[in-house]
């Protein structure tokens, strides 16, 4: 397993669509590894795969204590979003800078892990907010988007 170059902002292939993976060969599950020990070496807790420039639809996360339960999401899809909740996020590729975000509550979404199998998976809170983050790199989307301009 090795580090992976992390994507600084401004840098535009962070503004890249990601693509669906067709096939979870060993090169998809090598980047997952790569992508977990990117996000644990960073103290991160959520990594999406276009931010070390592989423009694909993967999220690795994990907000557990102990940095030891990885959730892998291939080809993540939102079910359903309701609620609103605000929390300060920060960005691997944005270093040292945060923002208070407006997200929704709950998600639900469908995905596929590395077995290739698909699964629900619902959500609240922060891992709600994780989830809505990382799946918004895979449209180009980060979240100094949602800041709103300085009124004078």
């Amino acid at each position: 397993m090795s580090v992976l170059s992390i994507l600084n902002y401004p840098n535009k292939k962070l503004r890249k669509i990601a693509s669906n993976i067709s096939l979870i060969d060993s090169e998809i599950k090598s980047l997952i590894k790569n992508m977990l020990e990117t996000m644990y070496f960073n103290e991160g807790i959520g990594l999406a795969a276009t931010q070390v420039d592989v423009h694909k639809r993967i999220i690795v996360i994990d907000i557990s204590k102990n940095k030891n339960k990885p959730l892998i999401l291939i080809n993540p899809v939102f079910i359903n979003k309701c609620g609103a909740q605000t929390f300060e996020e920060g960005c691997l590729s944005i270093p040292k800078k945060t923002a208070f975000v407006n997200r929704s509550k709950k998600v639900k979404i469908k995905a596929i892990n590395c077995l290739g199998e698909e699964f629900l998976l619902k959500s609240k809170g922060l891992l709600a907010t994780c989830i809505q983050h990382e799946m918004d790199h895979l449209i180009g989307k980060l979240f100094i988007d949602y800041i709103k301009p300085l009124k004078n």
